[in-house]
């Protein structure tokens, strides 16, 4: 077994043999005038022919028995061509008409290929192909560019893992010589093996990844994260503001774009932290809850305690939330308990826990208008929708205002259920039946009225003070002033409650 965990089985000498025999006469092809498309493709990313000899670039010629039939005159017999993925059994080339890449081992092995189509009338419709699965061709233990970045993963104690070819080239020939890409699949727990042993024991090296902006680099992001617990490296992100991949980056603005692109890395939690958070409205308070019920597991599953309360930090600054609560919310997930608390507090009928306190005052006031009608003085304590934060207690609240616009000759609980959404009926009715905690007089109905409305009061200033805190006074002053304002009033107006 290599270093880089592949087999020293029988064969595999004359397996290495046959390819870096491919491979100097794909080498030996681009230079050809039959390679001019494959020629101009790397001309127009920026390479040249210098940089085609340093990574070994080659072209597979059209036809589909070139490198059969040059292989033979070498010596080697169609068995080993077709056990190196080379040729097909039915005697034609598995590469034809691409532009190729040899994919070494760290010690300077040809393993295999990775063809790029370049001509549009190619029968083969996929962008990219590679070597079939062979004795020494593994697509989840190989990395492109390992025989060039082998020294300085072990060096510098840094791997950077790209997304192809091109963008491998383009980070070496910018400096960044630790720069590898996985080959026809995504990176992999055995990738991330290779890497670490080439970084050596211990947790002080970093594993960076450049993904695209888009959709599918946060998708990318989410299933490294997911294994991240089998790395023994630190992970980090780089991802260019731009959406511009590292071979476009140094073409358009140069090496030195590259490296930056590398140096503002992030660590892996807080990105994938800022794209679960970036998928809520953070105006809303529901819409935030949502958000740090998501990320908190993300929090709670970092190896290192000691940068927990670090990203507990970023996480409140992120969605404009007391810290405190985001704490609790990790804790929470940290102990696993967070399906236990979603069915808390949403339960599967669709109707509130009558023991949740967080919700007490509002079915207190319910029970109350329900069941003593006669205390309630709407007009000094006027209640509202935004009273109630449940879906059902909405529901109960929007039967009350219905029997209070048209009353009937039913019931007072009667027409109440009447003007409610039918789903929550049988919710009327166990509030009705359900005992209040003291016998109610006009007073006591008055107070928890005001508590309900203080209730509403703090989480409208919690709200603000969320949007103020996600608001810069310097940048944006037309948008903070009038929130604050608008949070002075707020607070004037709970002092008075």
């Amino acid at each position: 077994m290599t270093d880089d965990g592949q087999p020293a089985g029988v064969g595999r000498l004359r397996l290495l043999a046959v390819n870096q025999a491919a491979a100097d006469f794909y080498a030996v092809q681009l230079a050809t005038p039959a390679a001019k498309v494959a020629q101009e493709f790397l001309i127009g990313r920026g390479f040249t022919g210098e940089h085609a000899q340093q990574f070994g670039i080659g072209f597979a010629p059209r036809g589909g028995h070139a490198l059969r039939d040059h292989l033979r005159r070498s010596g080697f017999t169609d068995e080993e061509m077709q056990k190196a993925g080379l040729v097909r059994e039915s005697g034609w080339d598995f590469f034809s008409g691409r532009l190729l890449w040899p994919i070494r081992d760290s010690a300077k092995g040809v393993l295999g290929f990775g063809g790029r189509r370049i001509f549009d009338d190619d029968r083969m419709p996929a962008k990219y192909i590679n070597t079939p699965e062979t004795a020494i061709y593994k697509k989840s233990s190989v990395l492109y560019g390992l025989d060039l970045a082998r020294t300085h993963i072990g060096r510098l104690s840094q791997a950077v893992v790209v997304e192809g070819y091109t963008d491998v080239m383009a980070a070496h020939l910018s400096g960044v010589q630790t720069a590898v890409a996985s080959c026809g699949t995504a990176f992999g727990d055995d990738h991330a093996k290779l890497l670490q042993r080439l970084m050596g024991d211990g947790n002080h090296g970093e594993i960076i990844f450049t993904f695209d902006g888009d959709a599918a680099g946060q998708k990318a992001a989410l299933k490294v994260f997911a294994a991240d617990d089998k790395f023994i490296a630190q992970t980090y992100v780089a991802v260019e503001p731009s959406g511009l991949d590292p071979c476009d980056l140094m073409q358009q603005q140069g090496p030195e774009a590259v490296r930056e692109l590398v140096g503002r890395r992030v660590p892996l939690y807080e990105f994938v932290m800022a794209n679960v958070v970036g998928q809520y409205d953070l105006d809303r308070p529901d819409a935030r809850l949502l958000a740090l019920r998501e990320a908190a597991p993300l929090v709670a599953s970092i190896r290192h305690s000691e940068m927990v309360g670090g990203y507990i930090r970023e996480l409140a600054a992120m969605l404009g939330s007391d810290v405190e609560q985001v704490r609790q919310e990790v804790r929470r997930a940290a102990k696993s308990q967070r399906r236990l608390d979603s069915t808390e507090d949403a339960p599967n009928d669709g109707f509130p826990d009558p023991d949740d306190m967080a919700l007490a005052t509002q079915r207190t006031v319910l029970k109350l208008i329900l069941q003593t009608p006669e205390l309630v003085d709407f007009e000094r304590s006027p209640l509202y929708l935004q009273d109630f934060t449940h879906p059902a207690y909405q529901a109960v609240f929007t039967g009350i205002a219905g029997a209070l616009a048209e009353p009937g000759e039913a019931s007072w609980p009667e027409l109440v259920r009447q003007h409610c959404d039918p789903e929550f009926e049988s919710l009327v009715v166990a509030l009705v039946v359900e005992p209040l905690p003291m016998e109610p007089d006009e007073r006591y109905v008055a107070s928890y009225c005001a508590n309900l409305a203080l209730q509403r009061t703090n989480r409208e200033i919690a709200e603000l003070r969320s949007r103020l805190q996600r608001t810069n006074p310097v940048k944006d002053p037309d948008t903070y002033r009038p929130l604050w304002s608008s949070l002075v009033a707020l607070e004037t107006r709970r002092k008075e409650l």
